[in-house]
C-alpha cells in the first residue's frame, strides 16, 4: 500500500449509493480524507428499490476489501435469491426454490437499506454530509468548489461524481449521453404484502418472480420488511411517459393503463396496482454507448451509473458500481501509478472495457426478457 497519492488531498465523493459510500470506506481505510455529499436529507430517509443480489466476483469482492463481510452475513437474507418464472397466466415455469439460502450462495441478497446501514456505519463521523443536493462546481485556484442548492459550498482537491444516472458532474467529463434501451419500466411499492395480496406474497415465498409474455415484463421482489416491489417493463417509444396522457400519481389512471397494457394477463396481476402506494415512478430505461471513451481529466473521475448506466435487466448495476470503487481505490492507494491521472487513467481504461462486455450482456438480456420466446430464453440462460 503506498497513500502518497492522496495524502493531504481533500476528496469529495458526490452522491452517498453503495458505490460512493463503498468507495468512501475503502479510502479512508487507506488514511484518506473523504466526504461524501449526498442529497438526501438524512440517514433515515427510506430506500427505494428492490433487494439487491451481490456478486462474488463484484459487490461481495468489494465488502470483503473493506472489511464488511462479518455486517453482511449479519445482515443479508438467507432464500431471498429464490426465483420463480411464471407466465401470464400464473402458471410456474420454473421454481427455482433450491436457490443458495446462506452465505456460501453465490448472490446473495440484501435490502438496500441495510446495505447502507452497513456502509454508513464504517465510516468515521460526520463523513457523510446530509442534505447536499449538488448544483455545479467549477476551479478556484486550482481545487474544485462544490455548490449545493442548500447555499454550502466545500473545496475539494480531488472529486469522483457517484450522483447516478442523472449525474451533473458527468457533464464536465464528456459529453457523450446515454441511447433509449427501448423499454419503459413502471415501478411500485406494496406495503405489506402477506395481507395486502396473499396470493403473490404466497407465490413470491420470500425471492422473486420473473413474469413474462406477450413480450413485456413484470418482476416482482419481496423485501425484508413484508414489503414487495414491482417493475412492469414495456416497449414504448423514447418519450412515451410525457406524450401517452397517463398521471400515474392517479391509481385509478394506472389502474386502465395496466389493463390495456397487459390484456389478457390473469386479474391476479392488477392487484399490484390496485394497492400499491401512489404515486408510481415511471423510469424510461437508457444505457451507455459501449465504446464510450474520454480523456482523463487530472482530479476528476466518476463510477457507478454516472459512468455507465444501463438497464437493471441482469443484475448488474450495484455490482458494477461497487466494483468500481474497489478498482479505483486499488488504482489511487497501490502505488502503481506516479499522479493521480495516471491513476485515476488506469481505472477509467479498465472500468470501460468491463462495462462493453457487461453492457452487452445488459442489452441481450433486455432484448431477450421482452421478445416473444422471453421464457424460452431466460430457461436457456439459466442452464
Amino acid at each position: 500500500m503506498n497513500t502518497k497519492l492522496i495524502a493531504g488531498k481533500k476528496i469529495a465523493i458526490i452522491g452517498g449509493g453503495p458505490g460512493g459510500l463503498t468507495l468512501a470506506r475503502l479510502l479512508q481505510e487507506k488514511g484518506g480524507h473523504v466526504t461524501v455529499y449526498e442529497r438526501d436529507f438524512n440517514r433515515d430517509t427510506r430506500v427505494q428499490g428492490a433487494t439487491l443480489d451481490l456478486h462474488e466476483d463484484s459487490g461481495l469482492r468489494a465488502l470483503e476489501e473493506a472489511g464488511l463481510m462479518d455486517e453482511f452475513r449479519a445482515n443479508f437474507r438467507p432464500g431471498a435469491d429464490r426465483l420463480r418464472i411464471i407466465d401470464k397466466n400464473v402458471n410456474i415455469i420454473l421454481d427455482d426454490s433450491l436457490a443458495g439460502q446462506d452465505e456460501a450462495s453465490a448472490r446473495p441478497e440484501i435490502d438496500r437499506g441495510p446495505l447502507r446501514n452497513i456502509l454508513l456505519d464504517s465510516l468515521l463521523p460526520d463523513t457523510v454530509i446530509w442534505d447536499s443536493h449538488f448544483v455545479s462546481m467549477s476551479k478556484i485556484n486550482g481545487s474544485w468548489q462544490l455548490d449545493f442548492r442548500n447555499g454550502t459550498s466545500f473545496l475539494a482537491d480531488i472529486v469522483i461524481a457517484a450522483d447516478g444516472a442523472n449525474s451533473k458532474v458527468r457533464q464536465l467529463i464528456t459529453p457523450i449521453k446515454p441511447f433509449y434501451a427501448g423499454i419503459t419500466m413502471v415501478e411500485g411499492s406494496v406495503y405489506n404484502s402477506e395481507t395486502a395480496l396473499p396470493e403473490i406474497h404466497k407465490l413470491l415465498n420470500g425471492g422473486k418472480l420473473f413474469v413474462m409474455g406477450d413480450e413485456k415484463t413484470i418482476i416482482v421482489s419481496s423485501k425484508g420488511d413484508g414489503s414487495l416491489v414491482f417493475y412492469t417493463g414495456s416497449k414504448t417509444d423514447e418519450h412515451w411517459v410525457t406524450s401517452c396522457g397517463i398521471d400515474f400519481t392517479d391509481q385509478a389512471q394506472a389502474q386502465s393503463w395496466f389493463q390495456k397494457e397487459f390484456a389478457g394477463w390473469d386479474n391476479i396481476w392488477l392487484g399490484l396496482i390496485g394497492k400499491a402506494t401512489f404515486p408510481l415512478t415511471v423510469r424510461p430505461q437508457y444505457c451507455m454507448p459501449l465504446d464510450q471513451a474520454w480523456e482523463t481529466q487530472p482530479d476528476l473521475t466518476m463510477l457507478g451509473d454516472a459512468a455507465h448506466l444501463m438497464p437493471p435487466y441482469a443484475g448488474e448495476g450495484v455490482n458494477m458500481a461497487m466494483l468500481d470503487a474497489l478498482e479505483l481505490s486499488i488504482c489511487l492507494t497501490s502505488g502503481q501509478f506516479s499522479d493521480i491521472q495516471s491513476a485515476i487513467s488506469g481505472y477509467e481504461k479498465q472500468m470501460l472495457r468491463r462495462f462493453a462486455e457487461i453492457g452487452q450482456i445488459t442489452l441481450h438480456s433486455t432484448a431477450m426478457l421482452h421478445s416473444a420466446n422471453a421464457i424460452t430464453g431466460m430457461l436457456e440462460m439459466m442452464n
